[in-house]
């Protein structure tokens, strides 16, 4: 079996990988198109691998392109970890019609979770208000809502949902999720509804966290309906993707208090230009599709892809395993 990955990645994790597979020939891809196998340069054309590994990496040093056009050359793929948490991106769709199988990853949840709730709490405990009378030494009492007392309506479930569930079930909210089947989650949910349902749940919501897919059913999700049914001081955060906002149907109702807030991580054009309206609006929050830059996610994301390769050459469910349905293609039977 052969696997390629790139240079970085096997030099992090080299030692690891032999004990798993320890008959593969690990093919790693280097800048300006270069490819080595055991320290000796090897033609494109001689690469044929079985795992393709596109790592976080791959994204950092440019060799993503290059992997995922040796990729769809070769013939042998069945399988690739990608580095990626949502595949709207086309270059997923093309690598599933070519029948590989994709694995996402979790590696950025953590990260992002821990975005989410700073800038819930930092939105609900009054710093700003708090920072400003420091600076005219005025001593005076700042109340506020408990996190204890709100109640969060977060759509999407996945990985990243679980780990925004995690950190925020202990502070004692009241948490509904949407999920497109609604099925209990353990502990961490306390209600679970369609997204056919939202629109009933968006007046009781304090914090809205969107965490879902960008697909046919949820683009656009967020339009003036949406935002007309919003709890007024409302918190918005967005960390799923920017086609999910109708932005003239948000800025309309950030206008009107629906919502209060809005923390965007992702828009519908990246980069954002520096003319857009969201820079300098006072109730919006900016950051530049970063929220999932913590530092471990290398890491983790090693781990995901040791994990999910022990598991594919035992022929075990794989984790975070794309179904075809979530590019558009039809479902796995």
């Amino acid at each position: 079996m052969q696997i390629l990955m790139t240079g970085a990645a096997h030099k992090r994790v080299g030692e690891r990988l032999a004990k798993v597979a320890p008959d593969a020939q690990v093919v790693t891809a280097l800048p300006d198109e270069a490819y080595e196998l055991a320290g000796h340069q090897i033609a494109p054309e001689k690469i044929d691998p079985e795992v393709v590994w596109l790592s976080l990496d791959s994204y950092a040093s440019g060799t993503l392109r290059q992997l995922y056009s040796r990729l769809m050359k070769s013939a042998s793929p069945r399988w690739t970890q990608i580095m990626a948490a949502g595949i709207d991106n086309p270059m997923f769709r093309s690598i599933m019609e070519k029948g590989v199988r994709i694995s996402k990853s979790s590696a950025q949840a953590t990260p992002i979770a821990e975005y989410v709730v700073a800038h819930a709490l930092s939105l609900q405990v009054p710093i700003a208000q708090q920072a400003a009378l420091q600076a005219k030494h005025e001593w005076k009492s700042t109340p506020y809502r408990e996190l204890g007392h709100t109640r969060w309506l977060m759509a999407g479930f996945g990985n990243i949902g679980h780990e925004i569930a995690k950190r925020i079930k202990p502070f004692g909210v009241h948490l509904t999720v949407v999920r497109r089947s609604p099925v209990a989650e353990g502990d961490l949910a306390d209600k679970v509804i369609t997204l056919a349902d939202i629109g009933a749940a968006l007046p009781d919501a304090d914090v809205v966290v969107l965490a879902c897919a960008l697909n046919d059913e949820t683009r656009g999700m967020c339009d003036e309906a949406f935002f007309a049914a919003m709890k007024p001081g409302a918190v918005l955060i967005n960390i799923g993707r920017g086609g999910l906002v109708d932005e003239d149907a948000l800025r309309a109702g950030l206008d009107r208090d629906q919502p209060g807030h809005a923390v965007l991580d992702v828009f519908a054009t990246e980069p954002l230009p520096a003319d857009a309206w969201f820079w300098d609006h006072p109730k919006v929050r900016v950051t530049a599709h970063t929220s999932n830059s913590g530092d471990g996610n290398l890491g983790r994301g090693d781990e995901l892809f040791l994990e999910n390769l022990r598991r594919y050459l035992a022929k075990e469910p794989l984790l975070n395993e794309a179904d075809p349905s979530e590019v558009g293609l039809p479902a796995r039977g």
